[in-house]
């Protein structure tokens, strides 16, 4: 299964903000990284290096690689509506994602863990496919056999879903996709017009 597993912080101060949720190392050098650190002077960024580094963002945030990353572009590009809002809506109904939102692992790395190792169902069924993407009103479980496993231990705590778009059900202890969020819902800081016109060239 591919994805990036190289140094997290590095990747943040490049891109000029926590991509990887809270990160102490990120907090105290929060500038570019380069062997003269902050005190380098730093040319104004062109047109395409923006927009690259936005698309970058949205990847690494979402942990996507390129390939998967056109992709989700190409479907965007084919659906009605703005590209870039149904780019980001794309991106937050992968499982992973959806496992990572309502709280099941506390990074979306932990999510695509724990999905890869099949503790994760959509409607009844073992899914081991990260990426797999859900649509309205699919259901988002645990897996029967790894239910008792230290891996689960806090999932008793959640009472509800803190997004609009997914709802949890503290009894049966399941998830539902409830329909695509949208984008003033999203909280991630990613100009997704950028990318539009990055790949619009």
């Amino acid at each position: 299964m591919a994805r990036y597993t190289g140094p997290k912080t590095k990747i943040s101060r490049k891109l000029g903000e926590s991509i990887y949720d809270e990160d102490k190392y990120f907090e105290r050098r929060n500038y570019p990284p380069g062997q003269h650190g902050n005190n380098r002077r730093r040319k104004q960024k062109s047109e395409y290096a923006l927009q690259l580094m936005e698309k970058q963002k949205a990847k690494y945030t979402y942990g996507v690689l390129e390939k998967q990353f056109r992709n989700l572009y190409d479907r965007a590009t084919s659906g009605k509506g703005i590209t870039g809002q149904i780019l980001i809506q794309l991106l937050e109904a992968r499982l992973d994602n959806s496992v990572y939102r309502l709280g099941l692992a506390p990074t979306r790395r932990g999510a695509r863990q724990m999905v890869a190792h099949k503790h994760i169902t959509v409607n009844g069924v073992v899914t081991n496919v990260a990426s797999y993407s859900l649509k309205a009103g699919d259901v988002i479980g645990i897996n029967p056999k790894s239910t008792s496993k230290p891996l689960f231990e806090g999932v008793g705590s959640i009472t509800e879903s803190r997004w609009s778009w997914l709802e949890w059900d503290a009894a049966s202890k399941n998830g539902k996709f409830v329909q695509y969020p949208e984008r003033e819902d999203v909280p991630e800081k990613i100009k997704e017009q950028l990318i539009v016109e990055l790949y619009s060239k």
